[in-house]
């Protein structure tokens, strides 16, 4: 059941399920909370979740831009700090995985482990020019049109073939963002580099992503794996940068173990 909360200024949708663990969940930029419903529900029992829509992003409030990256780390220690969630594994996905890095870093004493699944870290110059175009994109405020460009980049051909419907759903999902909210995101996925600071984090930590992912890709999982001390990497054979919706059972299959480990 969904449940709201008033922090740091802005009413925050959010959802708690199961029991046992806390195991925190932070969607990616234009998304919101329902991108781990897959993913929820295979893991079953044994870890209580805490998932949410980030400030900018589903049923959360909208302030007006520019965003930073720790006005979501502190959405989600504030929001952690009210259910009670005082130790948790953190996981998450794209700009999800970018607020993770950060929270890992701002507060290394909640976390028992950390899990960063197509994150960024370590854009090359021709990585960082590639992004900035996307954000000049965004920053049009065309609704929809940053989903339709990318969809490639996002999902395999076969996938694409495969579940229209799937895909009909997500661009009609992305065209309710609102604009400027979406682009104040995404300038923080676009602008925010933690690589000189990768080595603080030393919580066990898990690197997935997907082989054909173009924007979070390999080079980029074994530049955090080889700063993060102690780290596992894995890359996910053919998917790209959806690997919640394109390949859930594969991402579970390499964090069951590294949860229960």
């Amino acid at each position: 059941m969904d449940q709201y909360i008033e922090v740091n200024g802005i009413r925050m949708r959010y959802r708690v399920e199961g029991r046992g663990d806390w195991l925190v969940l932070i969607h990616g930029v234009g998304g919101r909370l329902e991108q781990w419903d897959q993913f929820v529900s295979l893991l079953g029992g044994g870890y209580r979740t805490l998932r949410f829509d980030q400030r900018g992003m589903g049923e959360t409030s909208k302030p007006e831009g520019p965003y930073r990256v720790d006005d979501f780390v502190a959405d989600a220690h504030a929001l952690m700090e009210a259910v009670g969630a005082e130790r948790c594994v953190l996981a998450g996905v794209s700009l999800g995985a970018l607020v993770a890095q950060g929270y890992a870093l701002a507060h290394p004493g909640k976390l028992d482990k950390l899990i960063l699944l197509a994150g960024i870290a370590g854009r090359t110059d021709e990585e960082k020019r590639r992004v900035q175009e996307r954000l000049s994109i965004v920053a049009e405020g065309i609704p929809g049109q940053h989903f339709e460009n990318s969809v490639d980049r996002w999902f395999t051909d076969e996938f694409r073939a495969r579940h229209p419907e799937i895909i009909a759903a997500y661009a009609a999902s992305n065209r309710k963002n609102d604009p400027k909210a979406y682009a104040a995101a995404y300038a923080v996925l676009a602008n925010t580099d933690f690589a000189d600071r990768l080595h603080e984090i030393k919580v066990p930590t898990l690197i997935v992503t997907g082989e054909h992912d173009k924007g979070s890709n390999p080079r980029m999982a074994h530049f955090m794996h080889d700063r993060i001390a102690g780290s596992q990497v894995h890359i996910l054979p053919r998917l790209r940068h959806s690997l919640l919706i394109e390949g859930p059972r594969q991402v579970l299959d390499v964090v069951e173990p590294f949860l229960r480990a």
